[in-house]
Order: structure tokens, then sequence, then C-alpha cells
């Protein structure tokens, strides 16, 4: 379970260390995403994956309908929910709110290297992102990634299911493993981005 096919390496520890810089509340899942890949909309092929990464997962083997339903409604629908009650909470307290949500890679993907360090994720539509990825662009160069390794498509559901829904702005952020394979690495890139958070 410590592979990167079942969970965003470092990032809960960033996460933490970034609330508590910014003095911003951090929900995290601590269910593997093997079990139910929360930033995939229900239904979706690869939400269970039966294979992540060349790697078979037989816990995932001939899921049935039944079987999914019971880990969306465990895992699944109490995450979102609380994502959910939180920025409803903000909204009737009138507090602005940008929704930030934290990934990260791993520095070697079928076989390809991935050399950014950071990538920002985005769909062109968000003045959040476009300013944080100036800003690691200025910094990091070509290090910095414009929807690298990934890109904020149809697959993702986080951004579409919670800022979309209530006219936020967002931030949909990747940090490379590696960076953050430990408590220093983690605090040192916490630090980063809250710096980068703070300019905008």
């Amino acid at each position: 379970m410590d592979l990167h096919i079942a969970c965003d390496i470092g990032i809960a520890g960033v996460g933490a260390r970034l609330s508590a810089l910014i003095d911003a509340p951090f929900i995290a899942q601590v269910y593997s995403r093997l079990v139910i890949d929360c930033n995939r909309k229900p239904g979706a092929l690869d939400a269970c994956p039966a294979v992540s990464d060349g790697i078979a997962v037989p816990g995932n083997e001939g899921l049935t309908p039944e079987e999914i339903a019971e880990r969306r409604a465990a895992i699944y629908d109490p995450y979102h929910g609380a994502i959910a009650a939180l920025l409803d909470r903000r909204r009737e307290a009138g507090r602005e709110t940008h929704i930030v949500c934290l990934h990260s890679f791993t520095p070697v993907m079928q076989g390809v290297v991935r050399p950014w360090r950071y990538g920002v994720l985005h769909r062109g539509d968000s003045a959040l992102s476009h300013r944080i990825l100036g800003r690691l662009q200025a910094a990091l160069g070509d290090a910095a990634g414009d929807n690298e390794p990934y890109r904020l498509d149809e697959k993702d559901n986080t951004v579409p299911l919670h800022a979309d829904a209530r006219g936020l702005d967002y931030l949909e952020l990747e940090i490379r493993q590696d960076l953050i394979a430990d408590g220093a690495g983690q605090e040192r890139e916490a630090r980063f981005v809250a710096g980068l958070l703070g300019t905008v």
C-alpha cells in the first residue's frame, strides 16, 4: 500500500502542514484510491481498477455493482459530503473561499520519466490557477507543468462537483513524489506552496 498506485505519496503530510501555515481547513481521503478513487465520478471504469500502472489489483477483480455501491456509500459519499458541508458552511457565513486540490505524481510512469516538479491542472477558466502557474514558471521554468503530467478533464470529479457547482475558483496542484517522500520535504514544499498562495 506504499506504492504510487495506492495513494498520492507524501501529499497528506504536505496538506496538513499547508493547512497549519495558511490557517485553512484540510480534508483528506484516508482510504486507498485502489478501494475507490474519490477523484473519479461514480461509475467511472477506473474508479476501482483491476489493473493500475501494469500492476494487478486482485481485490478489484470481478467486482459486482453492489460491491462498488457499498464502497461508494462507505468511502466516497462521506468524503465528498464532508467537503460539501464545509463549503456550504463557509458560504452561509459569507466567507470568501477557493478550493485547492492537492495531488502528487510518481517521477516515472510506465517507463517514462516525468521532469516536472509541479504541475497545475486546469481548463483555462481559473484565475487562481493562471496566477499560480505563472509564479511557478517564473520560479521553476520548464519544471513547472502546464496541465502536466495530467490534464483537468472529464475524468476529474472534485473540481466539477464542488467548485463548479458553487461558482468557486480552484487550484489543482500536483507535486512530484520524490520531493515530498519524507517529513522534511513535505515541510519544505508546504512552505513553498504557502508562499505562492500568499502572493495571490
